[in-house]
């Protein structure tokens, strides 16, 4: 009997040593018992408290064993859901003044744009200084180059105005001794890499594509200047022609179409390098929204988006567009009638096959063109996913933790573990049963501070 008093004493004499020495951790803000989403597997780890200190997640530790703590914010997460801040991994940002907020608005807490006629260098600073600062919302910014493309073609015969200007917002390539001092010359900016184009395209008149020497030696310059090459590509000629030159990034996939049984040669190129792949499957939904005015009355509902960007679907051009890309794709598809899942659902099945051959895919929007709105379609972008038979877990990983392996900050962004950037969302729903829940936003933290969402006071 004696013995058993004893032992109950100095078991707690332990307890009390221990507790004693447990520090007080004092955090800027703690989200108390919430339900983490690790977006590396889709697990749920359910009742969690995450620490923030300055900027970055400090602890993370299960609440009913989470008691020395103080913070000067207190979120309570019971029956929520958190996920990483998100990636929109293909944007133009045309007046980054009126569109950043807007993706902050929707959990996207990092954008990489690539290229665009606006993207003077001037431009591209004050985007990133727009990122770096706390007082007003705004994502994340990594960017690429401006465009290097063959004088005539996409995106200045697309996309013509005047604000594309030689030297400022875009590259003609006319010798190789031109791309040795441009790519010298642009690999000392702040770049993630350079963006090339080779498209021929879009549309007709189809103009000569960048030649295979004048790829091969922009890839070859790069890699002497330890820059990257993000190619834009529009079929399956033009992947391979970047494939030949050893360009590993793409930033579209639309218009590449593979056949997995008679590809075999470009599979195996693909397959056997480190292949970073941007999705804009809301390229094809946004040549189609003229047709859908219920997609556009969901995007009046918002109240974020001004009337311009949104009455263009009444345009003829736009209406035009529409019809033709409707045409092409029935007869593509050889139906009679055609649906947006549809249009996708041979796309994501691609994909998928890409993606278990460890082609690290990367959502991504194009976020720029008419009908694909800033911060909205990349859980459009999501939903399109879903809609072709991709599991939302899937989804998630290719929106946070593949963008930040495609730029390289893996180490520091795309998923909630201690020592990463505080860039998160807060949800009431579970996007893993549902990927349209990740539009049930309660709060968006970016690093280690609330944003102010629009509409909110």
């Amino acid at each position: 009997m004696l013995s058993k008093c004893i032992n109950k004493v100095i078991i707690l004499l332990v307890f009390l040593l221990i507790t004693g020495c447990q520090k007080v951790i004092e955090g800027n803000l703690i989200i108390k018992n919430v339900n983490i989403i690790n977006v590396e597997n889709g697990n749920i780890i359910e009742g969690q408290d995450i620490i923030i200190i300055h900027n970055t997640i400090a602890e993370i530790i299960p609440h009913n064993l989470s008691t020395n703590y103080s913070a000067k914010t207190m979120i309570d997460g019971t029956n929520k859901y958190v996920i990483p801040g998100i990636f929109d991994g293909h944007t133009h940002v045309n007046n980054y003044k009126n569109d950043l907020a807007k993706f902050i608005h929707y959990g996207v807490t990092s954008i990489f744009v690539t290229g665009g006629s606006t993207c003077t260098n001037q431009y591209y600073a004050e985007m990133r200084a727009m990122g770096t600062q706390d007082s007003l919302p705004s994502p994340r910014i990594f960017h690429t180059s401006q465009h290097f493309i063959k004088q005539g073609s996409h995106p200045v015969k697309t996309y013509a105005n005047s604000s594309w200007k030689e030297g400022e917002t875009v590259f003609y390539l006319k010798d190789t001794l031109q791309i040795e001092r441009l790519v010298k010359k642009v690999s000392q900016y702040p770049i993630e890499g350079i963006k090339l184009t080779i498209e021929d395209g879009p549309d007709p008149p189809f103009v000569e594509r960048l030649s295979q020497s004048f790829i091969s030696k922009v890839q070859k310059e790069a890699e002497k200047h330890d820059t990257r090459v993000f190619v834009h590509v529009s079929d399956n000629e033009e992947l391979k022609m970047a494939l030949d030159a050893g360009i590993y990034n793409f930033v579209h996939f639309t218009g590449v179409d593979l056949d997995f049984e008679k590809d075999t040669l470009l599979l195996k190129k693909i397959y056997g390098n480190p292949i970073n792949w941007i999705t804009t499957l809301m390229l094809d939904k946004s040549f189609m929204y003229p047709l859908y005015p219920e997609w556009i009355d969901k995007i009046r509902k918002e109240g974020v988006f001004n009337i311009e960007s949104i009455e263009k679907v009444n345009d003829s051009t736009y209406i035009k567009r529409a019809h033709i890309n409707n045409a092409l794709m029935k007869d593509y598809l050889k139906l009679d009638t055609i649906t947006i899942k549809d249009v996708v659902k041979f796309q994501v099945d691609d994909i998928k096959r890409l993606q278990k051959n460890d082609v690290n895919m990367v959502l991504g929007t194009d976020t720029g063109n008419a009908f694909i709105f800033p911060g909205y379609s990349l859980h459009e972008e999501m939903q399109l996913f879903e809609l072709g038979g991709m599991a939302p877990k899937d989804i998630l990983k290719m929106g946070t933790i593949n963008a930040a392996i495609m730029l390289g900050r893996d180490d520091t962004l795309g998923s909630i573990d201690i020592g990463k950037y505080a860039d998160l969302i807060l949800l009431d729903k579970n996007p893993i049963e549902n990927i349209k829940n990740t539009r049930s936003i309660q709060m968006v933290i970016k690093n280690g501070k609330i944003q102010k969402r629009m509409k909110e006071k």
